[in-house]
């Protein structure tokens, strides 16, 4: 162990490293920790350069986090927005649908949340609850899923043909992650919140979730809205490979000058196509 003379001397990284190197102390996970650390905090500031250039140039940004439950969408999406300017950036997440709502066309609760000029939008879920969620559960009939699914493709394309850029992440998971992660969950006294009855209905209903997904995927997966899959057994590599992957998207003012790669690994971050290899099926 070290003691705290040893601590309170410590300039450098280094001589961590040094001092436990002569102990015989195995600081593997510290120092995998730092890196993240260092990291994360290299791409953030290119996230606030990012925005900048965004509300400069007035584009209009909505990046869609799907996935099952405890994929960490939220973990990402708060790594993604901790230092980004609250000003032109919205963070969505909507609840269930009103009675009024229920009567309204699906899209248009989505539509009045969509980003204005200048403005990064972060969905925790999004449109794509029809997609999964609420057939899996029993949340819609089958008419209305039918018409969901014809109307998507169609309704991507009208934000792209009006410059909307929609950025799809789907949080992989397998299914083993997941139940562990439940279980970490009702441990946790700070996050027992997130925990609901309809969570470990997801992972008796997993061949369900998996066939309306790959459903969802064959018939809303297209050239100008594609699915980016990103692997997240790793909570800490999904959510460093997904701000890459958003990075690498926009040639903004001073991307050069980054002081890390901006290029996602593609052993994490990958379009859909059929037979790509997946951790949630």
């Amino acid at each position: 162990m070290f003691t705290l003379e040893e601590l309170s001397q410590l300039q450098k990284r280094k001589h961590l490293i040094g001092i436990a190197n002569q102990k015989n102390i195995d600081i593997s996970k510290i120092l995998r920790r730092l890196r993240y650390e260092d990291e994360l905090k290299s791409l953030q500031t290119e996230l606030v350069n990012l925005q900048q250039w965004i509300a400069k140039k007035g584009l209009r940004v909505a990046v869609l986090f799907e996935g099952r439950d405890a994929a960490g969408k939220g973990g990402s999406i708060k790594r993604f927005t901790e230092h980004l300017n609250p000003r032109s950036m919205r963070i969505v997440a909507l609840n269930k649908p009103t009675e009024v709502e229920k009567g309204q066309w699906y899209f248009r609760r989505y539509i009045k949340e969509l980003p204005n000029p200048g403005e990064i939008v972060f969905f925790d879920r999004s449109w794509y609850n029809r997609a999964v969620v609420e057939p899996v559960m029993g949340f819609c009939t089958k008419k209305q899923y039918n018409k969901f699914m014809v109307q998507v493709p169609e309704f991507e394309h009208m934000l792209y043909e009006d410059g909307i850029i929609v950025i799809k992440f789907w949080f992989s998971i397998s299914k083993e992650e997941q139940k562990e992660r439940f279980e970490a969950r009702l441990e946790n006294p700070l996050k027992v919140w997130k925990f609901s009855p309809v969570d470990m209905k997801g992972q008796q209903l997993w061949n369900k979730y998996t066939k309306y997904k790959e459903q969802m995927f064959s018939r809303s997966h297209t050239t100008y809205s594609p699915w980016i899959i990103v692997k997240t057994n790793s909570k800490k590599i999904a959510r460093l490979e997904s701000m890459r992957y958003v990075l690498s998207q926009f040639d903004y003012t001073g991307k050069s000058k980054a002081k890390t790669t901006l290029l996602p690994d593609p052993n994490v971050i990958v379009r859909y196509h059929r037979y790509i290899e997946q951790i949630d099926i």
